[in-house]
């Protein structure tokens, strides 16, 4: 006979798998844009140099402006009440508004320069808002869906699985799929907007999906209402947020530097476009196996040892990186392998470390904000990722990619300049982003086990001592048992 599972183990697998499949399409979304638009802009649309570097610029200004914005919309987050949660609203209305937006960002406007550059400056800082108010709003549901820290692995590992599905079915399809449109229809330039289309679709749907699905654990208990003028305390306060906060801005600049200048390299060094599809899958399958093995490795040793693993595995496949010949596949591979496996595990502890500091500030301040507390990791990454783009921009105009044709046309200068922007300082920030880590947070296992058992005692006894009060005592305003 069949045991018939309990609802609360029910609804534990819907949380784990739920909340994994929700990140499927938007991770396809940002990374079709994080990754590619500026691919899209030099050799797709193939717009002018002078837009080109404007461009650079605003993506570069808007993103650090989104990312200091962030706080401000986990504030709004925290302090929103409705029969939906705090959480799902947020969700679905950003991932509407910034599908639509992403569609827009990839149509091939006939605009002249000055009119393309608005456009495209007032269409992406929209898009903007409506990624900004979903990022939030699903990451920062994490903590309230457990407060069990190897269960809040074991989403995080599915979530980031399923978020690496969507990534790399981008970074392998982008390029095969987007000529094949092309050459089907004879149009090049909207290649990329038809892309972007299924990916909008895909990402809706599955967002869908996941609100269905999950839901909060009603035992952690929403706090009173956060003023803007709280916001600052919220973070500031918290020295284990602000420390993992600076190690991971460090780390993630590094690879995605590296990551962004991807196709650029496969095209305009290694020589060969279509090896990139190739190269990514077997990224793709590396990152993956890795993240499948995550909930094993974290079992068998502590967080601490495993990051300081990855992180060496990284350091030494940039190190294997630089150090390959032209046209030398196989170390190229291996080296790519070493980075985006020990990536994959890097950035679960990332999001687990963020999630363990929600309970660090309610333990040291007696309010839990969820949502300010998790804003800082789509903080992380966009302005991480305005660096790389500064950096990436840069790099394309000051090595010649811009203007090259194929690979044959680069200089030995411009190829040097390349793969020290995508191997020497990444690795070097790397390495500073794990001695701030090692010497600011300590935030460990046994810590966090501390702060979760007096978080609990704290509500046991306020919960007795609220039944303890009469009501008569209360309303005659006597001591209670007098």
């Amino acid at each position: 006979m069949t045991a018939v599972m309990s609802p609360t183990r029910a609804q534990t697998l819907r949380n784990r798998y739920g909340y994994g499949i929700g990140t499927i399409g938007r991770d396809a979304a940002y990374t079709l844009l994080s990754m590619f638009l500026l691919y899209y802009l030099s050799d797709t649309l193939q717009v002018s140099t002078p837009v080109f570097a404007a461009i650079t610029v605003i993506l570069l200004v808007v993103r650090v402006i989104d990312a200091i914005v962030d706080p401000f919309v986990g504030v709004l987050v925290d302090n929103t009440r409705s029969r939906f949660g705090k959480f799902k609203p947020w969700i679905v209305g950003g991932v509407l508004g910034s599908s639509s937006l992403l569609v827009a960002l990839f149509a091939p406007w006939q605009l002249g320069d000055a009119a393309f550059i608005a456009v495209f400056t007032v269409v992406y800082i929209a898009w903007s808002a409506a990624y900004a108010a979903n990022d939030i709003g699903y990451w920062s549901m994490l903590p309230a869906l457990t407060q069990n820290q190897r269960e809040r692995e074991k989403i995080g590992a599915f979530a980031r699985i399923c978020a690496s599905i969507g990534t790399f079915a981008i970074v392998i399809g982008i390029v095969p799929i987007s000529s094949a449109i092309a050459e089907a229809t004879g149009d090049v330039a909207s290649s990329f907007f038809w892309v972007a289309l299924v990916v909008a679709v895909i990402t809706v749907v599955l967002q869908l999906v996941m609100v269905v699905l999950v839901r909060e654990d009603p035992t952690v208990v929403t706090q009173s209402h956060t003023r803007f003028r709280e916001l600052f305390g919220v973070i500031f306060r918290n020295d284990q947020l602000l420390a993992i906060a600076a190690a991971f801005v460090l780390f993630m600049t590094a690879f995605s530097v590296t990551a962004g200048l991807g196709v650029f390299y496969m095209e305009y060094v290694y020589g060969d476009l279509g090896m990139y599809s190739v190269f990514a899958a077997v990224l793709g399958v590396s990152q993956l196996t890795a993240l499948a093995l995550y909930p094993l490795a974290a079992s068998r040793m502590s967080r601490r040892r495993l990051f300081t693993i990855a992180l060496f595995i990284v350091v030494a496949g940039y190190v294997f990186f630089f150090l390959t010949p032209p046209g030398g596949l196989v170390m190229l591979v291996g080296a790519g392998v070493a980075v985006f496996a020990a990536q994959a595990v890097i950035q679960i502890q990332l999001l687990m470390f963020i999630a363990d500091t929600v309970e660090y500030g309610e333990h040291k301040f007696g309010r839990r904000n969820d949502s300010i507390t998790l804003s800082v990791q789509p903080f992380i990454y966009k302005l991480s990722s305005a660096l790389a783009n500064g950096v990436i921009g840069w790099v394309v105009l000051a090595s010649g990619m811009k203007d090259a044709a194929s690979a044959a046309e680069m200089t030995e200068p411009g190829v040097f300049l390349v793969r020290t922007a995508m191997c020497i300082v990444p690795g070097i920030l790397i390495v500073i982003s794990y001695f701030v880590y090692r010497r600011f947070y300590v935030l460990d296992e046994g810590k966090y086990a501390v702060i979760v058992e007096e978080l609990q005692a704290r509500k046991t006894e306020a919960a007795t001592a609220a039944q303890s009060t009469s009501p008569a005592d209360e309303a005659e305003g006597r001591p209670v048992g007098a």
